[in-house]
């Protein structure tokens, strides 16, 4: 049995790196590297791909987004292969639920591991098992905190499900950070990007800006509407940094955040700012 296999990363060295050393086993034939989730999907539409390598943090459609795609649009689902740059902590997660991961870079030796796996998993034709799993981990990770998910998989408890998460995870130069949703300020729209600007404290006047490579659209509906307030097309504020709401003699209207920001409100979202702040 020959595995036809994807790999799926946006950065170009992980992607030739994990392609190189695949190469030195005869029963992986690579048939596509995507550099982003989109690709991904169309690659699983348009091949029979039993094997997938998926990179976790990735622009436009991240890797649970991109399971929850293939399952929603009723494709194939392919044996899949976490490439993450989680702690070990985290990786906890992964285990309970998917077929196995790799951490960037992988040795030669952990790789080895990996695909035995998979062909013990594809000579004992569990996918339906498999792929109930991976539909529980996105439901999991894109509702939830994903600290109290991983509390609750490393005690063997079961996973409290909430909308919203307390938690978002911003890749940055290889990294990922951890940010709180109650240290968010205000974000704005930069083009492609959103700037997430934080702070560690209600009345704190020191700032930190996290660049995200998500659109409004997609960051919104992460964010509970009960504490973040759309005040214009391009900025989304946190409600409980928010100091005042003020108009002008020319009739525009602003916001004064208490670190002395102040934010344009739109008229469009003018009535809908002013009953979140008297909520």
């Amino acid at each position: 049995m020959t595995f036809r296999t994807i790999i799926v990363d946006d950065e170009p060295l992980a992607r030739k790196g994990l392609n190189i050393r695949l190469q030195g086993f005869s029963d992986i034939n690579v048939i596509a590297q995507c550099c982003n989730g989109r690709e991904a999907v169309e690659a699983i539409r348009a091949y029979q791909v039993d094997l997938m390598f998926l990179d976790i943090q990735m622009p436009g459609l991240n890797g649970f987004q991109v399971i929850e795609e293939i399952a929603n649009q009723g494709l194939k689902m392919p044996m899949v292969v976490f490439a993450t740059a989680f702690d070990q902590y985290a990786i906890k997660a992964f285990e309970v639920h998917a077929l196995d991961y790799i951490m960037k870079p992988a040795d030669e030796e952990r790789l080895s591991q990996t695909l035995e796996k998979v062909r013990q998993h594809f000579r004992s034709n569990t996918d339906a098992v498999h792929k109930s799993k991976l539909i529980r981990l996105v439901s999991d990770v894109t509702g939830n905190d994903c600290q109290q998910i991983l509390t609750e998989l490393a005690n063997n408890q079961p996973v409290s499900l909430s909308h919203y998460s307390d938690i978002l995870a911003i890749k940055d130069a290889g990294e990922v950070s951890r940010v709180p949703v109650k240290d968010i300020v205000w974000i704005d729209a930069a083009g492609d990007y959103m700037c997430v600007h934080t702070c560690t404290g209600i009345n704190s006047e020191q700032e930190n800006t996290h660049i995200l490579r998500k659109t409004m659209k997609q960051l919104e509906v992460h964010l509970d509407p009960k504490l973040f307030i759309r005040n214009h097309r391009s900025t989304i504020v946190n409600k409980d940094y928010i100091h005042k709401f003020c108009s002008q003699v020319n009739g525009e209207y602003f916001l004064v955040l208490k670190n002395g920001k102040e934010l344009k409100v739109s008229r469009s979202y003018k009535e809908k700012v002013k009953q979140a702040i008297n909520s």
